[in-house]
């Protein structure tokens, strides 16, 4: 696919995306959920290998087609990896119809103002043109909102906008994640400020740009619809975060124009002992509910 078919595919696509991006920090809570326990590995080469086995067993399963995964978001060592025929991770997915995205930020600071900011990102041009070279599409970046306060909101999805800009300015199309906890006793609040912020963000873009944004799924449905048909924006896509499956869908499902971008509602029921047959089978009914959810609006 080249720039344009992606574009398409995101914007006008039917289904959803993957998000295959657990970094350092996350990988061995997701190893230990896929069933591979800490002892079964040493050090971190050891342990994003096993991480990687389990990337590619999922890309390479025959479920996992862009019929109705229409994009995947990868870690770096992800995206750098090949399958064990030696195809490009990147170009394992966009030959099966699947847009690339790269995870990019390097983690977050404290809490500060009832928000967690990113830590910079040096590295940021390097990892866009690597990206680039590759054929991905796209990147995400991670920020969390705590807590209902207007200072610390404004400066968390002001942040992923100066951020997005550099990435716009790259190439690359920017997913903006300013994440409202699921845990916040104000997030009906918080995302009322949120979406606040974030109409005003998309005045700094210019007529010719657009962004993608990846938001919890919201206490008050559809409360994001002018960001989903907001012209500078061309997908809003949702995070599980924290939510079971069975809820998350159910909760996106009430969101019209929405779609999933999830991980750990996807991925919850895989294990590494499982045969093909039964891993391919668990994988494609995951990707049914979270397709028929993302199609529901």
């Amino acid at each position: 696919m080249n720039t344009a078919e992606m574009t398409a595919k995101i914007a006008e696509g039917k289904g959803f995306i993957a998000a295959l991006d657990q970094s350092g920090g996350s990988t061995p809570k997701a190893l230990r959920g896929y069933g591979v326990e800490d002892s079964e590995w040493s050090g971190d080469d050891e342990m994003f290998a096993k991480i990687h086995e389990m990337r590619c067993r999922i890309v390479t399963s025959p479920s996992f087609t862009g019929d109705k995964v229409i994009g995947a978001i990868l870690f770096e060592r992800t995206m750098n990896g090949a399958t064990a025929d030696g195809t490009p991770i990147p170009t394992q997915l966009t030959n099966r119809g699947i847009v690339p995205f790269l995870k990019v930020d390097a983690g977050m600071h404290d809490t500060e103002n009832g928000v967690q900011l990113m830590k910079d990102m040096p590295r940021l041009n390097e990892m866009c043109a690597r990206a680039k070279e590759l054929g991905v599409f796209g990147t995400k970046m991670r920020s969390v909102i705590h807590e209902a306060n207007a200072e610390g909101i404004a400066a968390n999805v002001r942040q992923q906008m100066d951020f997005g800009l550099r990435i716009l300015e790259n190439g690359l199309m920017p997913i903006l994640e300013p994440e409202a906890s699921l845990g916040s006793d104000t997030r009906a609040e918080a995302e009322e400020i949120l979406l606040e912020n974030a109409l005003e963000q998309l005045d700094r873009l210019g007529d010719d740009q657009k962004v993608m944004f990846k938001l919890t799924i919201p206490s008050k449905a559809n409360i994001y619809k002018p960001l989903v048909d907001h012209p500078k924006v061309l997908r809003v896509v949702a995070l599980s975060g924290g939510y079971s499956r069975e809820d998350a869908v159910r909760e996106l499902a009430k969101n019209t124009g929405m779609i999933a971008s999830f991980s750990r509602a996807l991925l919850e029921e895989l294990r590494a002992q499982m045969d093909d047959q039964e891993f391919d089978r668990t994988l494609s009914n995951a990707i049914d509910e979270i397709y028929n959810a993302s199609i529901a609006g």
